[in-house]
Formats: structure tokens, C-alpha cells, sequence
């Protein structure tokens, strides 16, 4: 009796990956990252401080707004895009088309957005901003479970966090010395279009043959977006670990200029955001491949996961109870720890619960809406908090909690170790 195997663009690799091509993606990965926290870290908030006067909103509700729009709009793009990607028989594959479409995408609305003149268009510029770049990045994510061995995705996971980090330490960097609003938009659309060039030029695609795509059917493609908990409670369950655990982080990095600047009375606090922002990067940098290799070793995921998150509500609990320059520097070096572990683990087991081959760009689309959705929550819990419940004390301890009880969480997850 003969079997027949799947399609390579199916199969389930088997094959490790090289240093070169890890490198080129996760290139292309912090490249994308530059594109989206050079705005988020200092330039949408500095547009927000320049538009907010005679608006009739404050510049902390008019970047809400702002960013809140965009999230909706990434939480929708990520996972469609991602279907897309599944679906694509392009001869350069399924996935190479939609990073260079996404990247050259977000590098124009990053220069549309410097020329906003206001509000609407600055909200504008930013969905199509947030638009773009999920193209690309729900497409380079699909690309590790479709090349990637299950026991090396901790090691490739940890080397793509690594690159996030750099990139948002990049893209505040740009934006920072570029010396202006417009000149840190152009900066940081150069870098994300150059940066995905090296591994859309050298690395060919898994390509997808016509006849290996299902037929099209609307009401089955919309109704593949809703991943049922009670038929996939693996998945489930490690979802909302990674939505609460990234709500607890989104709601530390959102007012981070102006807690800088309105609570510490930091004189420069642009200069604040890099300084916290590289120490970050540099203890994160410390633990994020290692903590990969370390969980590829052992073969278990749940207990790094668990432990990470509770460091992270640790650090962020230090925000609240330690006010001062000395303490957020201290915070910003243990969150840096706690979260470098917690990016290339999480990424791991993400991939360990897919449940089908076929569908892996649109299954982590719906599961990357865990990343885009505190986005849209953060702003709706943060603003209230700040403004008439506390203020940044308060804000602090509360996403404190929410990050332990996402920790908590990772212990339902029965199919993996």
C-alpha cells in the first residue's frame, strides 16, 4: 500500500533551517518592526502633542484615538492578509509576494503619514500604516512553521524576538536623531522597504500549485476566522495568555512619554523613551535566544512561559511603586528579561498548537490578533485611568495583574509540554 505525501508548501519540515536564512527573516522582521515603533515610541505622540492644542481633546485621548484606530484596522489585516498568503500560487510562492507588497506598502503611508496635517489624516496615515506592514508581517510569521522543525522554532523564535527589539530600539533611534517629524518618517520608511530585500532576493519561497488550493468559497473562507476554544482549547488558552501578557505591556508603553515627561518631570523625555527603550533591548537581547535554545533542549514550553510573566508583572509593578528615574530604569532592565524569554517561548508553542498545515497563515493572523487587540484595549482602559482614576500609580499596578493572571493562564494548556 503506497501513501501519499503532501505538497512541500504542506508538509511538516523536517529540515533545519540555515544561520543565513534566520538571519535574512529575522532582518525582514525588525525591519517591520522599525516601521511601526519609530511612530508609536516618539512621532505619533509628538504629532499628538503639535495637533491636540484648539481640538477640543488632550493630546493623551487624541493618541488613543490614533493608535486605537490603527489597532482595529491591524487586527483584521493580520489575520486576512494571512489567509491570503495561504491561498497565493504566485511563482515566487506563497509568502514572498505579500512581504515585498507589505513593506513597499508601509513605506509609502510612513512618508504619507509625515506629511499629516492634522488629526484625521494623521489617523488616516496610520491605518494604512498598520495596513501594510501586517501584509508583510503575517506573512514572515507563517514563514517559520513553513520551514521551521518543530525543535528548532524555540532558537528561530528567539532570534526573530531579538530582531523585534532591535527594531523598536532602531525605529525610536531613527526617530530620535533624524532630527524632525518628517525626517523620522522618511527614515524609518527607508529602513523597513531595504531591510526585507535580503531574504525576498536570496531565499525562494515554497510555492503552492493550483490544484493544491481548495476552491473559493466566501462563506467557508469568513467562517475560517473563528477558531472555536471548545474544539481547539489549546489554542484557546495560549491566545489569551498572549493577549493579557501584551495588554500588560501595551498599557506600560503607551503613556510612556508622558509619564516621563508629566510624572518624573524628566527634561528631555524623548531622550527618556531611548534610554529606557535601549536598556530594555539590551537585557532583553541577553535572555531571548537563549531562553529558545534553552526550551528546545528540554523540550517544554509552559514553564518558561509562566515564569517569564510573572517577572514582567514584577518589573511592572515596580512602575507603580517606585516612581522615579532610578526605578523605571530598573523596571525597564527586569521587563526586558522576563519578556525576552516570554517573545521566543510564547512564539514556539504558538506554532506547536496550529491545527492545520494548510491554514498556518491565517491561524496565526487570528492568533497575532492577541498582539493587535490590547492595542485597541489599552487606550480604552489607560485613558480613564490616567485622567481621572488614579493616574500612572494606579495604571501600573493594574496592568501588573492583568500580566500575572495572563502568566497564570498557560497552565491549561494540556497538549504541550
Amino acid at each position: 500500500m503506497t501513501t501519499t505525501r503532501p505538497p512541500a508548501a504542506l508538509s511538516e519540515p523536517v529540515e533545519r533551517v540555515g544561520r543565513g536564512w534566520t538571519a535574512a527573516l529575522s532582518l525582514a522582521n525588525g525591519a517591520i518592526w522599525v516601521g511601526w515603533f519609530g511612530p508609536l515610541q516618539i512621532l505619533l505622540a509628538s504629532q499628538a502633542g503639535d495637533f491636540a492644542p484648539g481640538s477640543g481633546m488632550s493630546k493623551e485621548t487624541m493618541l488613543a484615538w490614533v493608535t486605537g484606530a490603527g489597532a482595529v484596522v491591524s487586527m483584521i489585516a493580520n489575520p486576512v492578509f494571512g489567509a491570503l498568503s495561504d491561498r497565493t500560487t504566485s511563482r515566487w510562492g506563497r509568502r514572498t509576494p505579500w512581504i515585498v507588497a507589505g513593506a513597499a506598502g508601509g513605506a509609502l503611508s510612513l512618508l504619507l503619514l509625515a506629511g499629516a496635517g492634522g488629526v484625521w489624516t494623521m489617523a488616516l496615515g496610520w491605518c494604512l500604516v498598520q495596513l501594510t506592514l501586517n501584509a508583510a508581517f503575517a506573512a514572515v510569521t507563517a514563514a517559520v512553521p513553513d520551514r521551521v522543525p518543530r525543535l528548532q522554532r524555540g532558537a528561530v523564535g528567539g532570534w526573530l524576538g531579538a530582531a523585534q527589539i532591535l527594531g523598536v530600539v532602531g525605529g525610536t533611534g531613527l526617530a530620535t536623531a533624524a532630527g524632525g517629524i518628517g525626517a523620522g518618517y522618511a527614515a524609518c520608511a527607508v529602513f523597513t522597504l531595504a531591510g526585507v530585500l535580503p531574504y525576498v532576493l536570496r531565499y525562494e519561497d515554497l510555492r503552492l500549485a493550483d490544484a493544491e488550493r481548495p476552491p473559493w468559497d466566501w462563506r467557508g473562507f469568513l467562517a475560517g476566522f473563528w477558531l472555536s476554544p471548545r474544539r481547539h482549547p489549546d489554542l484557546g488558552w495560549a491566545w489569551l495568555t498572549r493577549f493579557l501578557i501584551n495588554l500588560s505591556n501595551s498599557l506600560v508603553l503607551l503613556y510612556l512619554l508622558y509619564y516621563l515627561r508629566d510624572r518624573l518631570l524628566r527634561p528631555d523625555p524623548d531622550e527618556g523613551v531611548l534610554i529606557l527603550t535601549a536598556v530594555n533591548g539590551l537585557t532583553l537581547l541577553g535572555t531571548v535566544v537563549v531562553g529558545g535554545v534553552w526550551s528546545d533542549r528540554v523540550g517544554r514550553r509552559k514553564p518558561f512561559v509562566l515564569w517569564s510573566g510573572a517577572l514582567m508583572a514584577v518589573a511592572t509593578a515596580l512602575l507603580s511603586g517606585w516612581q522615579t528615574w532610578p526605578g523605571a530604569i530598573v523596571a525597564a532592565a527586569v521587563l526586558g528579561i522576563g519578556f525576552g524569554v516570554f517573545t521566543s517561548v510564547d512564539f514556539a508553542l504558538m506554532t506547536d498548537v496550529l491545527p492545520k498545515a494548510l491554514d498556518r497563515g491565517k491561524d496565526l493572523g487570528v492568533i497575532n490578533v492577541a498582539n493587535a487587540l490590547p492595542q485597541v484595549a489599552a487606550p480604552a482602559l489607560a485613558a480613564p485611568i490616567v485622567t481621572y482614576l488614579g493616574g500612572y500609580r494606579v495604571l501600573y499596578l493594574v496592568a501588573a495583574v492583568i500580566g500575572l493572571a495572563g502568566a497564570g493562564l498557560v497552565s491549561r494548556i494540556r497538549g504541550v509540554d
